[in-house]
């Protein structure tokens, strides 16, 4: 039988598809799964089981309802037996239709809209743990005749990655912690404040054990980090050094990663890297805290409007974003601290 997987949106979100799709292969082996999204994603997948295959689509060559009949033309000829849309929007929607009108079994994503909106409205929040985008996903596969036992642990497995895709910044040693920091998000209400990022790294510094490496994306947060490593000879900015390939290796070899709600906390928890995330706007209860992480690793402040938004994109009520600017780089030490190797 063959499945096709369609996601598309942003890295984090498929990144969270991962241990889904690794774990409904290596169950069903005798399925054929193609996972179809954007291009710039392949190396989540390259190291999954044989019956995962990848297709990656630049979606400006298939703008508008006739670019996508000619995306729907294409997959057509590989004649998928059914298709499972764990993205549902227009796009993925227009997709499903014409592979419904053609006879194939669809499934689409529950993305439990009304339930985010009562999490996140500003009177009588209903502050319970939503199901996690991972069981999103495993019920549109069940709902296929898949259900899916989750057993994912790393892309690398027991292993990990390949040092030679990242040592032109470092080599790992013995004597050294590994600390990774991500202080970045695409939106204001999951940006850690600069203050307090140079706070937590000043204060990681003060042990010589401690090797610091930054992690970012686009020049503005390149040229930020860049400043916060200045002089600091145990600091590295990854940003703009490294592909994908070779940031998911190197986190792999972190002892702990600190993160926001962003999609960085998501790709060093696929290679089983402990990671202390920091919430500001968003909240785990919504549903998408790293796969394997615990609540005990947050660092949150409990505040009556929080959170106020699922994405981190809307304005802060308050006007002061005091769910970041109120949050101790101490706590975040701390949590960092209890997690690493305590040898001497």
């Amino acid at each position: 039988m063959k499945l096709l997987v369609v996601r598309f949106s942003a890295l984090g979100d498929v990144a969270m598809t991962v241990p889904v799709i690794d774990s409904l292969a290596k169950q069903y082996p005798d399925l054929s799964i193609t996972m179809l999204s954007k291009g710039f994603v392949a190396p989540l997948f390259a190291h999954m089981p044989q019956n995962v295959h990848f297709k990656g689509v630049n979606l400006n060559d298939y703008k508008g309802l006739g670019g996508l009949y000619r995306l729907y033309k294409e997959l057509k000829q590989e004649q998928f037996d059914a298709i499972a849309d764990i993205h549902d929007v227009l796009r993925t929607k227009v997709l499903r239709c014409f592979f419904s009108l053609a006879r194939v079994k669809t499934a689409h994503i529950d993305k439990g809209r009304n339930e985010k909106k009562a999490l996140c409205r500003n009177k009588d929040k209903r502050l319970v743990q939503l199901k996690t985008s991972f069981q999103r996903y495993a019920d549109v596969f069940q709902s296929l005749g898949f259900p899916v036992k989750m057993q994912f642990q790393s892309i690398f497995e027991n292993k990990k990655g390949d040092v030679g895709l990242f040592d032109q910044l470092a080599k790992p040693t013995k004597d050294q912690r590994w600390i990774g920091i991500a202080p970045f998000a695409t939106h204001k209400g999951k940006i850690l404040p600069i203050e307090t990022t140079a706070e937590v790294i000043d204060l990681l510094c003060q042990d010589h054990r401690n090797h610091l490496f930054l992690f970012g994306g686009g020049q503005q947060e390149i040229d930020q980090l860049n400043a916060l490593a200045e002089g600091k000879s145990h600091v590295t900015v990854v940003a703009g050094q490294l592909k994908m390939a070779g940031e998911l290796a190197l986190m792999s070899h972190l002892h702990v990663m600190v993160s926001m709600d962003s999609a960085n906390m998501h790709l060093a928890s696929l290679v089983g890297t402990p990671v202390v995330s920091v919430w500001g706007a968003t909240h785990p209860f919504a549903g998408f805290m790293g796969w394997g992480q615990s609540d005990s690793r947050a660092v949150q402040k409990d505040l009556a409007c929080r959170p106020c938004s699922i994405f981190g994109n809307k304005p802060c009520l308050r006007g002061d974003y005091a769910c970041l600017t109120n949050l101790s780089a101490q706590e975040i030490v701390s949590k960092v601290n209890f997690l690493l190797p305590h040898e001497p």
